[in-house]
């Protein structure tokens, strides 16, 4: 007999306290996952975005240090965001390609 095991997904939200949060569902879809499927295509978006103005104050010569060290902490929570959504999807990936118990 075949015996799916779910695997937890990793969400691209924090519980209190900075802990990760999951989502453990035994099909794919739903509310809680399409929503997370919003927010990581959002987070991703938004780094996208973030990349394009870090280019262009890069070279702009009377960018000043402050505005330099906001860019790189703003590079630094999207960075943060687009490594979760990458170790979210490549869990689920891995999940997929793994034989079931």
């Amino acid at each position: 007999m075949d015996h799916h095991i779910p695997t937890p997904r990793l969400l691209p939200w924090t519980a209190p306290g900075g802990k990760p949060c999951y989502l453990i569902s035994d099909h794919d879809g739903g509310p809680v996952a399409e929503r997370a499927d919003e927010i990581e295509g959002l987070q991703l978006d938004m780094g996208e975005e973030l990349l394009g103005h870090a280019a262009a104050l890069l070279g702009d010569p009377r960018a000043g240090a402050r505005e330099v060290r906001y860019l790189a902490a703003q590079l630094t929570t999207a960075l943060g965001d687009a490594l979760r959504v990458a170790r979210s999807r490549g869990a689920r990936l891995g999940a997929k390609d793994a034989p079931c118990a």
